[in-house]
């Protein structure tokens, strides 16, 4: 059973006068490799005298940068869209052998495109290597 869902998400801003607004990039576009459709699609930018180019990032999802040539007292950005939420079995998918046990052992290839988010943020404890030691894995 699908189900459709309307979705709007507003950002704005008032000023107390003329300001210049700087040049926006934003990420408010569902990316083409999604696996919900999306029926609809809309973004409203004001002020209204302001250019957009699409470009695609390199991992395929879609990023407005926004330019403004005129100084402006509100900047409001609109985003909505139709998705048609499908069931999806959340259980389809392969585990890689290299994915069997923990810590994962990356191929080269994929580890090169991991590393911005393999670094750690801060200095985490060993409270997760001590739970992840809870369970019993077995390859396979």
């Amino acid at each position: 059973m699908a189900i459709k869902v309307a979705l709007e998400h507003r950002t704005s801003y008032t000023f107390d006068r003329l300001v210049k607004v700087y040049p926006h990039v934003v990420r408010l576009r569902p990316a083409p490799h999604s696996r919900t459709p999306i029926e609809a699609y809309s973004l409203q930018v004001e002020p209204a005298d302001h250019f957009i180019n699409w470009q695609q990032d390199a991992f395929g999802n879609f990023v407005g940068r926004l330019v403004f040539p005129n100084r402006a007292t509100r900047l409001s950005i609109t985003v909505g869209l139709i998705a048609d939420l499908k069931v999806i079995n959340p259980f389809d998918f392969f585990i890689e052998e290299w994915a069997e046990t923990v810590p994962f052992a990356y191929p080269d290839n994929l580890l090169e495109d991991l590393k911005p988010y393999l670094r750690p943020v801060d200095d985490a404890d060993d409270l997760t290597a001590a739970w992840v030691r809870n369970f019993d894995v077995v390859p396979g």
